[in-house]
């Protein structure tokens, strides 16, 4: 079984206030992105995939103003986003680095591994959302509360159809460097990484925290809580 990092995402009030924050801190602005009907969401997106993070890219998030989503309470939307005490905390501190989506080819062995442990990442969802190019289709583990869990450390996975996002993104000047991992428990997240073959980031003991290194054109820039 194949897993690897696939992207990092930033959770913003609006994607307005998402693209701000981009061009300030990393330099750059975001690309397009698109609607997620199933959560209400929509994003924009970044590629900083290179050598040890292949196919890797940033998204940029928000809740899409008017929008119902399909998915209906009580179930909640994905990554935490109907949590009022961390959109309270996304308003008062701005966009921030806040979880990461791990791909593989095998994503319900990839969550037996998981329950194993005893970290019920949710059942496999089918979402899609449209791109210039046509439908873009994918499994993705959801909790029915919405939660990211272990503060955001444990990533949530996807499977992908047979269209990467990543592959029509341009070139956009930011290339990710290092991703390290934070939590209480990072013996057991490694040994479970090593169990479903991720081995690109680093674990480390100490609080949950995340933390990503990227080049960019402002330099070295470092995303998430300090580790």
């Amino acid at each position: 079984m194949k897993t690897a990092l696939d992207h990092l995402v930033v959770i913003a009030t609006s994607l307005d206030e998402g693209v701000a924050w981009c061009e300030q801190t990393l330099g750059v602005s975001p690309g397009p992105g698109g609607q997620h009907p199933l959560m209400g969401t929509h994003n924009r997106l970044l590629r900083i995939g290179g050598p040890g993070f292949e196919r890797a890219y940033l998204e940029i998030l928000a809740i899409e103003p008017g929008v119902q989503p399909v998915r209906q309470p009580p179930l909640r939307r994905w990554f935490d986003m109907d949590d009022a005490a961390l959109m309270a905390q996304v308003r008062d501190r701005g966009p921030q680095l806040l979880h990461w989506v791990a791909r593989t080819d095998a994503l319900d062995t990839v969550l037996a591994c998981c329950a194993r442990h005893g970290w019920h990442r949710g059942p496999a969802l089918q979402a899609s959302r449209m791109t210039p190019s046509g439908l873009l289709q994918w499994r993705i583990s959801v909790r029915d509360d919405g939660q990211r869990l272990m503060g955001g450390v444990l990533p949530t996975l996807i499977e992908w159809g047979n269209v990467h996002p990543a592959d029509a993104m341009p070139a956009s000047g930011l290339m990710l460097q290092r991703m390290v991992l934070q939590h209480p428990q990072a013996t057991a997240l490694q040994d479970w990484a090593q169990t479903v073959g991720l081995a690109q980031v680093e674990w480390q003991c100490g609080p949950a925290a995340l933390q990503a290194v990227l080049s960019t054109p402002r330099g070295q820039v470092r995303l998430g809580s300090p580790v």
